[in-house]
């Protein structure tokens, strides 16, 4: 499960120019993103003939489909990769309406008797990364259009399924080319992409709870933990972001 991120405003630069995109939309660092609040992502929109438009869309996270009769019911922030071919509520943005979310890192909370220690990954390479997302519009009944998304999970790598059972997808730079192409639709040719990455890829760190409020922003959501909240298996990491 994927229910929060960071993404600093360096890193949202580097995606987009990366992803091909040339004017950079105003952007101010987040560090405790949350579902029901807008997020950057970047899709493309098909033309009648040439190469698809990609652009840079604010999307509400947490997903309505076009068909609901209305905003208020389930609006799930994240979709399993092993049924969003099949299931209703996501098998048609599945198809065609695919996106990715610019990231610095994403959060994972591990239960402990009755606390929760949150804990920070991020690529070891303290890279930005591209988070694997669907996206959606709706249109209310005095007209106005609605446009929202979901993060795609999957089964965790070695080193999240000490923490989780799920962990959202990393997709390569390469892996965005073809998960952006709205003329790609076989399922059996996207379901690869969405592996998990490989668990050398990315670190842990635990943080100071802080960051479980998501009321809570800024650059204090990713102070480290106090002295003894690390695991003892886990190796002991600076923030670097």
């Amino acid at each position: 499960m994927c229910t929060r991120f960071v993404l600093l405003e360096q890193h949202y630069r580097n995606i987009l120019q990366r992803l091909g995109i040339g004017a950079a939309t105003e952007y101010l660092s987040r560090y405790n993103i949350a579902p029901g609040t807008f997020v950057p992502a970047i899709r493309s929109r098909l033309k009648a003939s040439g190469p698809a438009d990609r652009e840079v869309a604010s999307l509400r996270w947490g997903l309505v489909p076009s068909w609901a009769k209305d905003d208020e019911g389930l609006k799930p922030a994240n979709a399993r990769a092993e049924s969003i071919a099949t299931k209703p509520t996501f098998r048609q943005a599945f198809r065609t309406r695919r996106c990715v979310l610019p990231a610095s890192g994403f959060y994972e909370w591990e239960h402990r008797g009755r606390t929760k220690q949150p804990w920070l990954f991020r690529r070891r390479d303290e890279q930005p990364f591209a988070l694997a997302g669907l996206w959606e519009s709706w249109r209310a009944p005095n007209g106005a259009c609605l446009e929202t998304c979901a993060l795609i999970t999957t089964r965790p790598n070695e080193l999240m399924q000490q923490f989780h059972d799920r962990m959202p997808v990393l997709l390569t730079w390469d892996q965005c080319e073809p998960w952006l192409d709205p003329r790609l639709t076989d399922a059996a040719v996207l379901a690869p992409l969405l592996e998990p990455v490989p668990a050398a890829d990315l670190q842990a760190l635990a943080v100071s709870t802080y960051v479980s409020n998501s009321r809570n922003e800024g650059p204090a959501c990713l102070t480290p933990a106090p002295a003894g909240g690390e695991r003892e298996d886990s190796p002991q990491l600076s923030l670097g972001i």
